[in-house]
Protein backbone atom coordinates (compact mmCIF):
# COMPACT_ATOMS: atom_id res chain seq x y z
CA UNK A 1 0.00 0.00 0.00
CA UNK A 2 1.20 3.54 -0.66
CA UNK A 3 2.87 5.16 2.33
CA UNK A 4 2.40 8.90 2.68
CA UNK A 5 3.77 11.27 5.27
CA UNK A 6 0.95 12.99 7.15
CA UNK A 7 2.81 16.29 7.13
CA UNK A 8 3.00 16.17 3.36
CA UNK A 9 -0.66 15.38 2.80
CA UNK A 10 -1.97 18.94 3.00
CA UNK A 11 -5.09 19.73 1.02
CA UNK A 12 -4.56 21.59 -2.24
CA UNK A 13 -6.55 24.76 -2.91
CA UNK A 14 -10.21 24.02 -3.63
CA UNK A 15 -10.48 26.81 -6.17
CA UNK A 16 -8.47 29.17 -8.29
CA UNK A 17 -6.21 26.46 -9.67
CA UNK A 18 -5.29 28.72 -12.54
CA UNK A 19 -3.58 31.25 -10.28
CA UNK A 20 0.17 31.36 -9.80
CA UNK A 21 -0.29 31.14 -6.03
CA UNK A 22 -2.37 27.97 -6.29
CA UNK A 23 0.16 26.38 -8.66
CA UNK A 24 2.93 27.20 -6.20
CA UNK A 25 0.99 25.50 -3.40
CA UNK A 26 0.58 22.34 -5.47
CA UNK A 27 4.27 22.34 -6.36
CA UNK A 28 5.27 22.71 -2.70
CA UNK A 29 2.98 19.84 -1.80
CA UNK A 30 4.55 17.63 -4.45
CA UNK A 31 8.02 18.46 -3.15
CA UNK A 32 6.98 17.67 0.42
CA UNK A 33 5.62 14.25 -0.54
CA UNK A 34 8.71 13.40 -2.58
CA UNK A 35 10.95 14.58 0.25
CA UNK A 36 9.07 12.42 2.76
CA UNK A 37 9.65 9.38 0.57
CA UNK A 38 13.28 10.27 -0.07
CA UNK A 39 14.00 10.82 3.62
CA UNK A 40 12.83 7.30 4.43
CA UNK A 41 14.84 5.81 1.59
CA UNK A 42 12.17 3.16 1.11
CA UNK A 43 12.82 0.01 -0.82
CA UNK A 44 10.36 0.05 -3.72
CA UNK A 45 9.97 -3.73 -3.88
CA UNK A 46 11.27 -4.08 -7.40
CA UNK A 47 12.90 -7.46 -7.48
CA UNK A 48 9.84 -9.62 -6.92
CA UNK A 49 7.76 -7.86 -9.59
CA UNK A 50 10.08 -8.20 -12.60
CA UNK A 51 12.41 -11.11 -11.72
CA UNK A 52 13.43 -11.52 -15.36
CA UNK A 53 15.00 -8.04 -15.33
CA UNK A 54 15.77 -7.34 -11.67
CA UNK A 55 17.43 -9.63 -9.19
CA UNK A 56 20.55 -10.59 -7.28
CA UNK A 57 23.92 -10.09 -8.92
CA UNK A 58 26.71 -12.68 -8.80
CA UNK A 59 29.29 -11.92 -6.12
CA UNK A 60 31.91 -9.44 -7.31
CA UNK A 61 30.12 -8.63 -10.54
CA UNK A 62 28.17 -5.54 -9.55
CA UNK A 63 29.20 -2.21 -11.05
CA UNK A 64 27.80 0.80 -9.25
CA UNK A 65 25.65 3.29 -11.13
CA UNK A 66 22.96 5.85 -10.32
CA UNK A 67 20.14 7.73 -12.01
CA UNK A 68 18.55 11.09 -11.20
CA UNK A 69 14.76 11.10 -10.88
CA UNK A 70 14.37 14.88 -11.17
CA UNK A 71 10.91 16.27 -10.46
CA UNK A 72 9.99 19.93 -10.45
CA UNK A 73 7.30 22.55 -10.91
CA UNK A 74 5.82 22.48 -14.39
CA UNK A 75 6.09 25.42 -16.75
CA UNK A 76 2.38 26.13 -16.30
CA UNK A 77 1.42 24.91 -19.74
CA UNK A 78 -1.87 23.33 -18.70
CA UNK A 79 -3.12 22.69 -15.21
CA UNK A 80 -3.86 18.99 -15.54
CA UNK A 81 -7.59 18.94 -14.97
CA UNK A 82 -10.28 16.58 -16.12
CA UNK A 83 -13.99 17.40 -15.85
CA UNK A 84 -13.06 20.36 -13.67
CA UNK A 85 -11.17 18.28 -11.09
CA UNK A 86 -7.39 17.93 -10.70
CA UNK A 87 -5.82 14.78 -12.11
CA UNK A 88 -4.20 12.60 -9.48
CA UNK A 89 -6.95 11.39 -7.13
CA UNK A 90 -6.14 9.23 -4.16
CA UNK A 91 -7.97 5.99 -3.38
CA UNK A 92 -10.25 6.34 -6.40
CA UNK A 93 -11.56 9.81 -5.48
CA UNK A 94 -11.09 13.11 -7.27
CA UNK A 95 -9.34 14.82 -4.35
CA UNK A 96 -6.83 17.47 -5.38
CA UNK A 97 -3.27 16.19 -5.76
CA UNK A 98 0.03 17.98 -6.34
CA UNK A 99 0.74 16.27 -9.65
CA UNK A 100 -1.20 18.96 -11.52
CA UNK A 101 1.88 21.14 -11.35
CA UNK A 102 4.75 18.66 -11.48
CA UNK A 103 6.92 17.20 -14.23
CA UNK A 104 9.90 14.84 -14.45
CA UNK A 105 13.04 15.02 -16.59
CA UNK A 106 13.43 12.23 -19.17
CA UNK A 107 15.88 11.75 -22.02
CA UNK A 108 15.80 9.42 -25.01
CA UNK A 109 18.97 7.52 -25.88
CA UNK A 110 20.42 7.94 -29.36
CA UNK A 111 19.31 5.33 -31.90
CA UNK A 112 22.96 4.66 -32.81
CA UNK A 113 24.00 3.35 -29.38
CA UNK A 114 24.98 -0.29 -29.07
CA UNK A 115 22.96 -0.73 -25.87
CA UNK A 116 19.54 0.69 -24.99
CA UNK A 117 19.32 2.47 -28.33
CA UNK A 118 16.28 4.72 -28.63
CA UNK A 119 15.08 4.00 -25.10
CA UNK A 120 13.82 6.69 -22.71
CA UNK A 121 15.79 6.93 -19.48
CA UNK A 122 16.57 9.04 -16.47
CA UNK A 123 19.87 10.92 -16.65
CA UNK A 124 22.56 8.77 -15.07
CA UNK A 125 25.42 6.37 -15.49
CA UNK A 126 28.26 4.59 -13.74
CA UNK A 127 29.90 5.86 -10.58
CA UNK A 128 33.31 7.01 -11.86
CA UNK A 129 36.54 7.20 -9.84
CA UNK A 130 36.27 11.00 -9.53
CA UNK A 131 32.84 10.59 -7.92
CA UNK A 132 34.41 8.66 -5.02
CA UNK A 133 35.81 11.84 -3.49
CA UNK A 134 32.28 13.16 -2.89
CA UNK A 135 30.42 12.61 0.37
CA UNK A 136 27.89 10.46 -1.50
CA UNK A 137 29.40 9.02 -4.72
CA UNK A 138 26.01 7.79 -6.00
CA UNK A 139 24.46 11.25 -5.68
CA UNK A 140 27.53 12.88 -7.24
CA UNK A 141 27.43 10.49 -10.19
CA UNK A 142 23.72 11.14 -10.78
CA UNK A 143 24.19 14.92 -10.73
CA UNK A 144 27.35 14.82 -12.86
CA UNK A 145 25.72 12.64 -15.49
CA UNK A 146 22.61 14.86 -15.55
CA UNK A 147 24.78 17.90 -16.27
CA UNK A 148 26.74 16.05 -18.96
CA UNK A 149 23.64 14.68 -20.65
CA UNK A 150 21.14 17.54 -20.39
CA UNK A 151 23.07 20.68 -19.46
CA UNK A 152 20.96 21.16 -16.31
CA UNK A 153 22.33 23.58 -13.72
CA UNK A 154 22.94 21.37 -10.68
CA UNK A 155 22.96 24.41 -8.38
CA UNK A 156 19.18 24.57 -8.83
CA UNK A 157 18.60 20.95 -7.73
CA UNK A 158 17.74 19.87 -4.19
CA UNK A 159 18.64 16.24 -3.48
CA UNK A 160 15.73 14.77 -1.50
CA UNK A 161 17.26 11.38 -0.83
CA UNK A 162 18.30 8.13 -2.42
CA UNK A 163 16.38 4.90 -2.73
CA UNK A 164 17.73 1.41 -2.18
CA UNK A 165 20.11 0.23 -4.94
CA UNK A 166 18.46 -1.93 -7.58
CA UNK A 167 20.36 -4.93 -9.04
CA UNK A 168 20.25 -5.33 -12.82
CA UNK A 169 21.71 -8.73 -13.73
CA UNK A 170 21.29 -8.12 -17.47
CA UNK A 171 23.92 -5.35 -17.35
CA UNK A 172 25.71 -6.22 -14.14
CA UNK A 173 24.91 -2.86 -12.56
CA UNK A 174 23.71 -1.98 -9.07
CA UNK A 175 21.71 1.19 -9.71
CA UNK A 176 20.89 3.76 -7.03
CA UNK A 177 17.87 5.98 -7.84
CA UNK A 178 18.45 9.52 -6.54
CA UNK A 179 15.36 11.67 -5.92
CA UNK A 180 15.74 15.33 -6.79
CA UNK A 181 13.58 18.46 -6.79
CA UNK A 182 14.17 21.14 -9.42
CA UNK A 183 14.06 24.17 -7.13
CA UNK A 184 15.24 26.52 -9.87
CA UNK A 185 14.53 24.99 -13.30
CA UNK A 186 17.16 25.77 -15.92
CA UNK A 187 17.27 25.23 -19.69
CA UNK A 188 17.98 21.64 -20.75
CA UNK A 189 18.80 20.17 -24.13
CA UNK A 190 20.64 17.34 -25.85
CA UNK A 191 24.33 17.92 -25.13
CA UNK A 192 25.81 15.07 -27.17
CA UNK A 193 23.89 13.83 -30.23
CA UNK A 194 25.86 10.59 -30.09
CA UNK A 195 24.39 9.83 -26.66
CA UNK A 196 20.85 11.27 -26.68
CA UNK A 197 18.23 12.28 -29.23
CA UNK A 198 15.77 14.09 -26.96
CA UNK A 199 15.55 15.74 -23.53
CA UNK A 200 12.05 16.49 -22.31
CA UNK A 201 10.12 17.47 -19.18
CA UNK A 202 7.18 15.04 -18.97
CA UNK A 203 4.14 16.23 -17.00
CA UNK A 204 3.30 13.75 -14.25
CA UNK A 205 -0.38 14.14 -15.16
CA UNK A 206 0.43 12.54 -18.53
CA UNK A 207 2.12 9.61 -16.79
CA UNK A 208 -0.95 9.07 -14.61
CA UNK A 209 -3.52 9.21 -17.39
CA UNK A 210 -4.90 5.62 -17.50
CA UNK A 211 -5.18 5.79 -21.30
CA UNK A 212 -1.40 6.29 -21.47
CA UNK A 213 -0.57 3.20 -19.41
CA UNK A 214 0.00 -0.43 -20.41
CA UNK A 215 2.45 -3.29 -20.04
CA UNK A 216 5.25 -3.36 -22.61
CA UNK A 217 6.09 -6.91 -23.68
CA UNK A 218 9.43 -8.33 -24.73
CA UNK A 219 9.67 -11.84 -26.21
CA UNK A 220 12.91 -13.77 -25.88
CA UNK A 221 12.77 -17.24 -27.30
CA UNK A 222 9.62 -18.86 -26.02
CA UNK A 223 9.23 -16.54 -23.03
CA UNK A 224 7.39 -13.21 -23.04
CA UNK A 225 8.20 -10.70 -20.31
CA UNK A 226 6.59 -7.40 -19.47
CA UNK A 227 7.26 -4.11 -17.69
CA UNK A 228 5.04 -1.13 -16.82
CA UNK A 229 4.97 1.41 -19.64
CA UNK A 230 3.75 4.95 -20.25
CA UNK A 231 3.08 6.34 -23.74
CA UNK A 232 3.03 10.12 -23.39
CA UNK A 233 2.64 12.95 -25.90
CA UNK A 234 5.78 14.90 -26.79
CA UNK A 235 4.92 17.65 -29.22
CA UNK A 236 3.15 16.17 -32.22
CA UNK A 237 4.53 12.68 -31.48
CA UNK A 238 4.68 10.34 -28.51
CA UNK A 239 7.31 8.54 -26.46
CA UNK A 240 6.91 5.20 -24.70
CA UNK A 241 8.71 4.98 -21.36
CA UNK A 242 9.27 1.33 -20.46
CA UNK A 243 11.91 -1.08 -19.15
CA UNK A 244 13.88 -0.10 -16.06
CA UNK A 245 12.74 3.53 -16.28
CA UNK A 246 9.11 2.46 -16.53
CA UNK A 247 9.53 0.18 -13.52
CA UNK A 248 11.00 2.96 -11.38
CA UNK A 249 8.25 5.41 -12.34
CA UNK A 250 5.55 2.82 -11.71
CA UNK A 251 6.83 1.97 -8.23
CA UNK A 252 7.48 5.57 -7.24
CA UNK A 253 4.06 6.84 -8.32
CA UNK A 254 2.44 3.96 -6.48
CA UNK A 255 4.36 4.60 -3.26
CA UNK A 256 3.50 8.29 -3.41
CA UNK A 257 -0.18 7.44 -3.72
CA UNK A 258 -0.41 9.40 -6.96
CA UNK A 259 -1.28 6.65 -9.42
CA UNK A 260 -4.75 6.15 -10.90
CA UNK A 261 -6.36 2.77 -11.60
CA UNK A 262 -5.27 1.50 -15.02
CA UNK A 263 -5.77 -1.58 -17.15
CA UNK A 264 -2.85 -3.91 -16.40
CA UNK A 265 -4.20 -6.46 -18.90
CA UNK A 266 -3.44 -4.08 -21.78
CA UNK A 267 -0.23 -5.38 -23.33
CA UNK A 268 1.67 -3.84 -26.24
CA UNK A 269 5.05 -4.96 -27.67
CA UNK A 270 7.89 -2.71 -26.51
CA UNK A 271 9.28 -0.30 -29.12
CA UNK A 272 12.24 -1.53 -31.12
Amino acid sequence: MPERDAAAASTAPSGGLGTAAARAVLARQARAELAALGARGQRLQLVDREPWRLGNLPAGRAREASVLMLFGPSDGAGIGVSDGAPIGPRDGTRAAAPVAETDVLILVRAATLRQHAGQPAFPGGRVDPEDRAAQDPAVEAALREAVEETGVDRAGIDVLGRLAPVPLPVSGHLVTPVLGWWREPSPVQVVDDAESSLVVRVPVRDLLDPSHRHLATVTRGTATHHTPAFTVPVGAESVTIWGFTGILLDRLLHRLGWELPWDATRRIPAPR
